[in-house]
This record gives structure tokens, C-alpha cells and sequence, in this order.
């Protein structure tokens, strides 16, 4: 006997296979044939496999937020979040100034009541501002009007504080799912992630904060720091001389990623379509 179970999830179409036979070869060899010939026609992965269960995704419509771009040049962005704390963001921001170097810094609303003079001066500075929401909740967990009040909010709070009208949005912890996403585009905001974590949140030294970024980087990277890591801002000086020595270019989020005439592929690089 074969029972299919179809059911949709955000990612697609999840098709189950029981098949329930005496002859167990039998029964393998048909799962094969149908995960192949399914294959063939959907560029396909295979969800799980596990005991007479076989499930398959056959569409592969997950959406997915920047990460990091394709590109040959030797340019790169730094980013910085800010929910908790400022002590060192003035040294941080002495530091990219030192090195003559703009950045991006995603701001929460309730990072911005809290230092309205200090997000100020991060954009006089002439940094780039960009969302991360009213209170950092997870979006995956909030109906999509929420969401857009996170976003809206934000966007209201920063715009009056700084002056910017951001067009880019970090979605808090990097979560996300479709409908974050698409709510996000819809809203006419850019999702960035990143593809190079420091992981200075984890107060880690600046040694391994160093070794972390620069073994990562590449031409195209998006770094995430934040703006209160205890160890940050001696590891950025280190990182910003190794960049300069290796040639690199430290550029804004938003100047390094395309605007118009591309795609996202599944790994969340962006590409030029040609």
C-alpha cells in the first residue's frame, strides 16, 4: 500500500512517501525512483529520511536576505548593531574616523531612546543608518502587522533623531522566514544579514575577534560587530590596518550591494543577472 501526505510549509511543498510492502527491496528501490525522477524536473534537496518515512522539498522558494555580494573588486562593509550599551562607541567611532572609513550602524528604537545624542553623532559622522526594529523582538514569532510597526516605528524614531530615512533593514538574532522577508521588501526595505560574525558579543578577545574576520573575509563580505563589545574596538584597529594592507575597500552596506537587475542565490550571495 502507498499512502503520499502532502503539505506546504514556507520553504514549499513537503511530499511524504509511506509505503508499507513485505518486499523492503521493493519498497527502497520505488522511493528511489521517485526521489530521482523528482529530482530531475525540481532542483530539489532532500528534507529527511528516516524509516519508511522519505520526505522531499519540492520547491525551493525559501527567500532570503543579503549575506554578502559577488564581486571581484576588493571591497567590503562593516556593520555594527546597537541594542545594548554605548560606553565604546565613541572610541569606535574615533577609530573609523582615524581611518577615515564610513560604515553602517543598525539601530533598534530602544538603543536610540536611550542615546538620542549618540546616534546623533554616528550620523553626523557621516555613518549610514539602518533598521533593526522598535524592541529586537524575533519576527518570525509576530503577525505580519507587527512587523510592520517595528518597522515603521523604527524608521519614524531614527528619521527624527538622525535625520536619515534608511533603506536598510537587519532583522534582530538574524531571524527570519518568508514572511519576514517578503514583509520587509514590501515595505521597501533591503534585508541584510551578514556573512562574516565576529561574534564580539560573546565578549571573545580581540585576538580571536581578529583571527575570526580576517581568516573569513573575502571580496564581498558584510562583518557584523556591535557597537558595546567589550573587545571590539581594539580588535577593529587591528582589523582595519590588516584591511588596508591587503588592499581592501571598507564602503557602506549600501554601497556595496546592487540595487536594481539581481538575484539571491540559496547561499544568500548577491548576483548580478546577466
Amino acid at each position: 500500500m502507498n499512502i503520499y501526505l502532502i503539505s506546504m510549509s514556507e520553504e514549499g511543498i513537503i511530499i511524504s512517501i509511506i509505503y508499507i510492502s513485505k518486499n523492503k527491496l521493493s519498497r527502497y528501490l520505488l522511493i528511489l525512483v521517485i526521489v530521482i525522477a523528482t529530482i530531475s524536473i525540481f532542483p530539489i534537496p532532500i528534507k529527511n529520511v528516516a524509516g519508511d518515512v522519505v520526505s522531499v522539498l519540492v520547491s525551493n522558494s525559501r527567500l532570503k536576505p543579503i549575506y554578502e555580494v559577488d564581486t571581484d573588486e576588493k571591497k567590503v562593509a562593516i556593520s555594527f548593531d546597537a541594542t545594548w550599551g554605548s560606553t565604546r562607541t565613541p572610541q569606535l567611532l574615533a577609530i573609523l574616523d582615524k581611518h577615515k572609513i564610513k560604515t553602517t550602524f543598525f539601530l533598534t528604537n530602544i538603543w536610540v531612546k536611550k542615546y538620542p545624542q549618540i546616534a546623533k553623532e554616528i550620523a553626523d559622522a557621516g555613518h549610514e543608518i539602518g533598521l533593526h526594529t522598535v524592541s529586537h523582538p524575533n519576527l518570525t514569532e509576530l503577525p505580519i502587522d507587527k512587523i510592520k510597526v517595528e518597522l515603521q516605528d523604527n524608521a519614524k524614531l531614527i528619521k527624527k533623531v538622525t535625520g536619515q530615512e534608511p533603506i536598510l533593514f537587519r532583522p534582530p538574532f538574524g531571524a527570519y522566514n518568508n514572511k519576514v522577508i517578503q514583509t520587509i521588501i514590501d515595505s521597501n526595505y533591503i534585508p541584510i544579514q551578514w556573512s562574516v560574525d565576529s561574534l564580539d558579543w560573546k565578549e571573545i578577545s580581540a585576538q580571536d575577534i581578529y583571527q575570526r574576520v580576517t581568516t573569513k573575509i573575502k571580496p564581498g563580505s558584510i562583518v557584523l560587530f556591535h557597537n558595546d563589545g567589550a573587545n571590539t574596538p581594539q580588535a577593529l584597529e587591528a582589523i582595519l590596518n590588516y584591511l588596508n594592507e591587503e588592499g581592501y575597500h571598507i564602503i557602506p552596506v549600501s554601497e556595496l550591494v546592487y540595487k536594481e537587475n539581481y538575484f539571491i542565490d540559496n547561499n544568500g550571495k548577491q548576483k548580478i543577472n546577466k
